[in-house]
């Protein structure tokens, strides 16, 4: 087997992984740092049940968090050596800042916030959770900052040995498409982490236990949730419109558009013929892809030919177009779970919050409870169109992916690591299904892991 091949779903089947944990931790840390404030500023005992039960879930996240992300860097050094020497000059500062800054100060207070309930007062106490909280905000600005750098290159000259330096460092940190991935990531989170609190809420007030605890749980998550669900949608439009000035490439295929269009149809089912470059059924709504990416009913967008033709003439002979098939399924997946997500949220915020009808019927219930699953679902589907797009680029229009495999690495080598990897991270998965839903079945009465977590002491 291709040893390109197999070092691509290792590093895909690692990241996947690894991206299960991230937005959850993003959103939760947040989310049990306002739950913690609202004890301080209150004094009610609920929030401090609720912040000691929720951070219980996050600790576990967390705690995966770490494991299924370390890999991940060393896989740079192994099975990308070529990417790594090409590109490590650049993006080797924002990934050694992520764990030098964001990672440390996260670990550190979060350490601090799980002992030291009997150590600090309320406010104190509080503060370290929000310390958390905003260093897992700065360490997802930092990852995205050096991803940002392959989907746009800025702030780089291109040695003469063929490798890459940093010019500017604020260039870097400034990319503009930083500022599209981050706040869409950021809200990602806080979108996962509401479902999750959503959820498991809904599940509690099904079988009636502890009802202020998670109504009150289920307040906060829908309220976030409308807010970030909403924002995400904005966030990801403005995205799709800026990528098709940057990257058209990844516009057409996610659309299965061969051909140069305008104004351009959207694609509601199609299915591609890659071997004549057409569509073997195409199914589409005139003129409304135009519509959404320029904001009115004509405008042009530039077809996969075309767009391969003008690759061909900058880059030379090769093949530009990425999997078609599988960008256009990840971004009708991602968008159409995006809207249940937005009516899901809409309908607890203004049927069981505002109306205060928690005591709904149960299958709605066992919905929200299921659909847990779904921003994990969306976030999966939008990490696999980002990165799937950029084919065949490691870095876009500098180096390509069959440039960037080590070439030591024999696919002996890349086979044995991935069933290794595969088999070890299930059962990380298995493990940590298993203690969420120990955990969060058991609710606030369960007590604390290992008796870590205790009352914070008054002051």
């Amino acid at each position: 087997m291709d040893p390109l091949i197999l070092a691509r779903i290792q590093f895909a089947s690692t990241t996947v992984y690894h991206f299960f944990f991230v937005p959850l931790t993003i959103g939760l840390s947040v989310l049990v740092a306002v739950m913690e404030t609202l004890y301080v500023i209150t004094g009610q005992e609920t929030y401090k049940r609720m912040t000691k039960f929720w951070g219980k879930l996050f600790l576990i996240n967390f705690a995966m968090g770490v494991v299924t992300g370390i890999v991940q860097e060393f896989q740079f050094g192994m099975n990308w050596s070529e990417y790594s020497r090409f590109v490590g000059d650049v993006i080797g500062a924002p990934l050694a800042i992520e764990v030098l800054l964001a990672f440390f100060l996260e670990s550190i207070f979060l350490g601090v916030w799980i002992f030291g309930w009997d150590e600090l007062s309320k406010g104190l106490h509080a503060a370290a959770i929000w310390l958390v909280a905003a260093a897992s905000t700065l360490s997802a600005y930092w990852i995205l900052v050096a991803n940002s750098f392959m989907q746009e290159p800025v702030g780089y000259v291109l040695l003469p040995d063929g490798g890459l330096a940093m010019t500017n460092f604020f260039t870097l940190l400034t990319n503009p498409h930083v500022w599209y991935q981050f706040p869409h990531v950021l809200l990602a989170g806080f979108t996962t982490a509401a479902f999750f609190m959503m959820g498991i809420s809904a599940y509690h007030l099904l079988h009636k236990n502890e009802p202020d605890v998670f109504q009150r749980s289920f307040k906060i998550a829908a309220i976030v949730g409308v807010i970030a669900a909403l924002g995400v949608g904005l966030v990801g439009h403005a995205q799709g419109q800026y990528l098709v000035k940057v990257q058209p490439m990844k516009i057409a295929a996610s659309e299965g558009m061969w051909d140069t269009e305008d104004p351009a149809a959207f694609s509601v089912l199609m299915i591609p013929d890659l071997t004549n470059r057409r569509n073997m059924l195409d199914i589409r709504i005139p003129n409304l892809l135009s519509f959404i990416m320029f904001n009115k009913f004509t405008g042009e967008v530039t077809g996969i030919n075309e767009m391969q033709t003008m690759y061909e003439t900058t880059h030379g002979p090769g093949n530009y177009i990425p999997p078609v098939a599988i960008l256009f399924i990840a971004l009708r997946t991602m968008v159409g779970i995006g809207f249940l997500i937005i009516f899901m949220t809409l309908y607890g915020l203004i049927f069981m919050v505002i109306r205060k009808r928690y005591d709904q019927r149960a299958f709605i219930l066992k919905a929200f409870t299921l659909a847990i699953a779904l921003p994990y679902i969306a976030n999966t589907s939008g990490w696999l169109l980002t990165e799937v797009g950029r084919f065949p680029w490691a870095v876009y229009g500098l180096i390509k992916l069959d440039e960037s495999v080590s070439p030591t690495v024999s696919a002996g080598m890349l086979l044995i690591s991935l069933v290794g990897y595969v088999v070890v991270y299930g059962l990380l998965i298995v493990a940590t299904v298993y203690l969420l839903g120990k955990y969060a079945k058991a609710g606030p009465a369960a007590g604390d892991i290992s008796g870590a977590l205790q009352p914070a002491r008054e002051d």
